[in-house]
């Protein structure tokens, strides 16, 4: 059986769009993006309104979920960092994850028949 792998990848919301197409680039038909909110060691950030100082805990970001089996782990992170990398805090972070088993729920397929592409 080929090995499944999730990746998480937290980022800017302004940068979905170029990452988007450079997935579709290497192969990845799928994904899934959900809205988040979230910090990381800096603790947000401080800004101001109308000169006072505000603090922000929580910045938008976009959580991005793809499961692979055909599209090498390295070729996906390789290129998301390509993308997203500026360098600045608060760029993300990337996970990656064991996938033990997938379903497609309308042909009941398991494994990764479940998340190839029918072509």
């Amino acid at each position: 059986m080929d090995k499944m792998t999730k990746v998480e990848i937290i980022m800017n919301p302004e940068k979905f769009e170029d990452l988007k197409e450079a997935m579709n680039g290497i192969g990845i038909t799928g994904m899934t993006v959900t809205n988040a909110l979230g910090c990381g060691l800096q603790k947000g950030h401080k800004e101001y309104y109308r000169g006072v100082e505000v603090e922000i805990n929580l910045k938008q970001k976009l959580k991005v979920e793809i499961v692979v089996c055909e599209v090498p782990v390295d070729r996906v992170i390789e290129t998301a960092l390509r993308i997203l990398q500026t360098g600045s805090i608060g760029d993300g972070k990337i996970f990656t994850y064991e996938v033990v088993d997938a379903v497609r729920i309308r042909t009941g397929e398991r494994g990764p028949e479940a998340i190839k592409d029918p072509k």
